[in-house]
């Protein structure tokens, strides 16, 4: 995905968290969320690693090491971002203060369930860390990814092939194909963004997708 496409997905992210949310953004990807806020939208990021208030990535050239968000990436702290302890920002995490959090997948299937720390690899990371926290604890989960993997296959799946970090979690998914929507129903079709259509989306995806009424092409 190149870094026009990551950016769009992140600002489409951005528009959809509302005034006064308390977000996580996670690492990888999501971290691109923090760039594209309207600068009058009041809302308050969550870092695992201990802050809390609106930051933006650090202009290179001017990092500050001892300043950095839980994907160890330099950040320039905006007026009124707070620090804390570790613990306390677990705790955050884990007492359901967080409205949204927003997270990179590896797989998320039609019932909302996600797989994001662990693909089988001998080299993946060895545990599963903050992930499961965020999943279980937020009252909300956004998802940002690629919708198919490096060989071409969906990873929006009917059930995840990898191990789960969370059931039944996930609300929203955002990709560079099409904005999802996962309820009880099912999986909805909020926009598509590539110049294809419903029919053609579908068949890169092994899930029943529904056509929202109100779809919005922004081709």
């Amino acid at each position: 995905m190149n870094f026009e496409i990551r950016n769009r997905i992140a600002a489409r992210v951005a528009r959809d968290i509302p005034e006064g949310a308390y977000v996580n953004l996670g690492i990888g990807l999501p971290t691109l969320v923090a760039n594209h806020f309207d600068k009058g939208k009041e809302v308050f990021l969550h870092t695992e690693n201990g802050i809390l208030g609106r930051w933006v990535a650090a202009e290179q050239g001017y990092e500050d090491w001892d300043l950095i968000n839980a994907g160890k990436e330099p950040i320039a702290l905006l007026p009124g971002a707070a620090f804390f302890h570790h613990a306390d920002s677990f705790g955050m995490m884990r007492g359901g203060h967080l409205d949204i959090c927003v997270l990179g997948a590896y797989q998320v299937s039609a019932k909302g369930d996600l797989a994001n720390w662990h693909t089988g690899s001998p080299s993946a990371v060895p545990a599963v860390g903050g992930a499961m926290d965020l999943a279980a604890g937020a009252k909300k989960v956004y998802i940002i990814m690629e919708l198919l993997n490096k060989t071409g296959e969906s990873k929006l799946l009917e059930q995840c092939t990898y191990p789960v970090t969370g059931l039944e979690c996930v609300s929203r998914i955002y990709t560079d194909y099409a904005t999802f929507e996962i309820n009880t129903e099912g999986v909805y079709v909020i926009e598509i963004l590539k110049e294809i259509s419903f029919e053609e989306l579908q068949k890169l995806i092994p899930v029943k997708l529904i056509l929202k009424s109100e779809l919005l092409n922004v081709n």
